[in-house]
Formats: structure tokens, C-alpha cells, sequence
């Protein structure tokens, strides 16, 4: 069995793998002049219950 190489339109990054640091990496200026970067909005939950 041949192992595939990772197509370019997919995920890079393992599924439930800790990316925080990785998303928070920014792009170098090489990176942004090919268009090799993504943007990132991060979404937090606060869970403070005032009850």
C-alpha cells in the first residue's frame, strides 16, 4: 500500500490535536506573496455561570 501525499486544498494539522499555537503563528512575507496562509477568527465560550 502506497502512502498518499496530503492533497494542497486539505488540513495540514491533525484533527483534535492542540493547533493553538499553530494558529496563532503568523504568515511570513514570502508565505503571503505565494497566498500560502489562512486567516484565523478564534471563538472562545464563556461558561461563567452569574447564578
Amino acid at each position: 500500500m502506497r502512502k498518499e501525499k496530503p492533497r494542497k486544498d486539505e488540513p495540514t494539522i491533525a484533527a483534535g490535536m492542540d493547533t493553538e499555537d499553530e494558529l496563532k503563528e503568523e504568515a511570513t512575507e514570502k508565505e503571503v506573496e505565494r497566498g500560502d496562509y489562512t486567516r484565523v477568527t478564534s471563538l472562545s465560550l464563556d461558561e461563567n455561570d452569574p447564578s
